[in-house]
């Protein structure tokens, strides 16, 4: 468990490091989500662009069976490096 509890606190770390980064469009709200209970992590677009919705999982990182998956990442940022440096194997 003491396993799981790290990898928490290493997801929690990317991406509020990486969802500092605001958006150049004043109308869209960067947003964290953080499910500790189901273990799901994810950085949102959210707002206007003009008359247009935006709603946009820019990462999204889940702890499965005791393993971290990354399920989506939009960006140029290698997620997976940064979790190795941090000592996930």
């Amino acid at each position: 468990m003491a396993k799981i509890e790290q990898y928490r606190q290493y997801i929690q770390k990317l991406l509020m490091k990486y969802s500092s980064y605001q958006s150049s469009e004043e109308d869209i709200e960067v947003q964290l989500l953080f499910d500790t209970e189901r273990d799901h992590y994810q950085i949102l677009d959210i707002g206007w662009e003009g008359c247009d919705r935006i709603y946009n999982c820019v990462m999204h990182l889940d702890i499965k069976d005791g393993k971290i998956w990354i399920q989506r990442n939009t960006t140029d940022i290698r997620i997976a490096e940064e979790l190795v440096e941090m000592g996930v194997p």
